[in-house]
């Protein structure tokens, strides 16, 4: 009883028979070591940059939201006050506070009369009071 060796199947291919010569990697034990990369770092420069953009992203977007509140508490204000005209957009209103602590719009401008001025705004086309 003869065995037969088995071609090493690292080297070994059915249709080119031994093909250590063509093989992007070492088959002998004095070819260079298969050394892995290390991505590590690579993995811990991408996520602190990406984290770094998410975290600018946020503080924009909170910003943005801040403002958005404060446009909308000041339109609120606005809208609830009183006033018996129909404002011209484009033209610049003044909101006052009478001493019961009622809010009315005024066109009469601030230097004019001694009342409790709160601010005054624009109104935009959108029908959006815009504070100045």
């Amino acid at each position: 009883m003869t065995t037969k060796k088995k071609p090493d199947n690292i080297v070994w291919d059915e249709e080119k028979g031994y093909n250590a010569g063509l093989l992007p990697y070492g088959t002998s034990v004095s070819a260079p070591a298969i050394v892995h990369d290390d991505v590590a770092t690579w993995k811990l420069r991408g996520v602190t940059k990406v984290n770094h953009q998410f975290s600018s992203k946020f503080n924009e977007l909170k910003e943005e939201y801040k403002k958005l509140i404060e446009e909308y508490r000041w339109n609120d204000l606005v809208y609830n006050a009183t006033y018996s005209f129909e404002p011209v957009i484009g033209e610049v209103y003044h909101l006052y506070a009478r001493e019961s602590g009622e809010l009315f719009l005024s066109l009469i401008e601030p230097s004019r009369w001694n009342k409790e001025h709160v601010a005054s705004f624009r109104l935009e086309s959108t029908q959006k009071w815009v504070k100045l």
